[in-house]
């Protein structure tokens, strides 16, 4: 994994969980449900952003490297996988 996104993903997992916390604080405290469904799209989108650098490391490494060893199918389907994936989850 690429040292970078490798600091950028952990360092938006532990804002996510910290955003969960607080997620879970709310309901405990019986807060305001809209506030609770604002702040859980928040974590949704954050997740989002993993995501999106979980696939920024995936192409310009493991793609790469199947690219190049001739696994072009295998790449492929990885690739139509994840976008299948984010299209199903939208």
């Amino acid at each position: 994994m690429k040292q970078d996104i490798k600091k950028k993903v952990i360092k938006r997992l532990k804002i996510i969980e910290g955003q969960v916390r607080g997620l879970q604080k709310m309901v405990e405290e019986e807060k305001y449900c809209v506030d609770v469904i604002t702040q859980s799209s928040a974590v949704r989108h954050s997740l989002g952003s993993v995501e999106d650098l979980m696939m920024e490391n995936h192409l310009s490494t493991h793609v790469i490297e199947q690219m190049k060893k001739g696994q072009h199918k295998k790449a492929t389907q990885e690739i139509l996988s994840v976008y299948k994936l984010a299209k199903f989850n939208k």
